[in-house]
């Protein structure tokens, strides 16, 4: 199952970026520290081109600690980059952000050349509660939903620091199978673009395979952990299910709630500190997305050539 999901408004917020850019020094682009790799917008690469950017992993009191430091180095490591890890915690984040822009652009300072920053970021990965945590006031929508904010909004942090908060924006082709999953599972996709069980089966999987002893203790899952990675993921769900109430008349597991409750837990950060990605784990998927992604194209290519020909034969 290919997760897509490219709503009308995010059409717009691509035509903004694209004529917004040109006055932009540096883009912050934020990431769910659990799912670096994914939450990372391709479309966004190209719209700014070779701006400095400053990548904030969002929600790492949510994100597995082992696994933060790994991605910030992933992205450390690439020109023009610079990597921080922010959560809910940080009191005051505008003083590292602040620094970590002006390391970006250290000639845009005080009031003749105040530095101009864009930040953009998948649907719901926590835009808006850092837009107000840095302007000391509620000037952006928030909520657990995708999709909230639906306009571009300037705020000045400072009297030399301006910013401009874009919406949530996927991408209109999400090539990396795992990534759709991903995102889903995180909340960045609406709710109508995928099949909540199956999204599920597909997070338990992996969960299982890292995280069994979390699942134990989250669900009081009768079982060692090791005996919880050997279950097939629809017997898992439907114990979990089982668990945490979600019966219906006749003893049977309500599949649909017990895949909800799995997700609200996820979402909740109730399951524990997960992260659904390594840096190598992501290289290989994406790999194997732009592989497909490559024969997709050629196919399509040689159809139309084919149509093409048929046409000129009929002319």
């Amino acid at each position: 199952m290919a997760i897509q999901w490219f709503p009308g408004h995010m059409h717009l917020t691509r035509k903004a970026i694209a004529e917004r850019i040109k006055d932009i020094d540096v883009v912050i682009e934020l990431l769910d520290a659990r799912l670096p790799g994914s939450s990372a917008n391709p479309l966004l690469s190209e719209l700014t081109g070779h701006r400095p950017t400053l990548k904030i992993l969002n929600k790492q009191d949510l994100a597995d600690p082992a696994r933060t430091p790994a991605w910030l180095d992933w992205y450390n490591a690439r020109p023009g980059t610079r990597a921080i890890a922010l959560d809910a915690s940080e009191r005051a984040p505008a003083r590292r952000l602040l620094a970590a822009c002006q390391e970006l652009a250290p000639e845009r300072r005080g009031l003749a050349r105040p530095m101009r920053v864009l930040t953009c970021g998948i649907p719901n990965v926590g835009k808006s509660t850092l837009i107000n945590s840095l302007a000391g006031r509620a000037q952006a929508k928030t909520g657990d939903e995708a999709g909230i904010t639906k306009q571009e909004q300037r705020i000045v942090v400072a009297d030399d620091f301006y910013l401009w908060d874009t919406p949530g924006m996927l991408w209109p082709r999400i090539i990396v199978a795992q990534s759709g999953f991903n995102l889903a599972a995180s909340g960045a996709v609406g709710r109508n673009a995928y099949d909540e069980e199956l999204v599920v089966l597909e997070l338990l999987g992996y969960l299982q395979r890292h995280y069994a002893q979390a699942l134990v203790e989250r669900y009081k899952l009768d079982m060692a952990p090791q005996d919880v990675a050997q279950l097939h993921d629809d017997e898992l769900l439907t114990a979990i299910g089982r668990k945490r109430g979600a019966v219906m008349s006749g003893g049977r597991v309500n599949i649909q709630k017990a895949a909800e409750l799995v997700l609200t837990d996820l979402r909740a950060g109730a399951i524990g500190r997960v992260t659904l990605e390594t840096p190598p784990e992501f290289e290989a998927w994406l790999a194997v997305g732009e592989a497909q992604e490559a024969e997709r194209k050629a196919r399509k290519a040689e159809r139309d050539r084919e149509r093409k020909n048929k046409g000129r034969g009929r002319g």
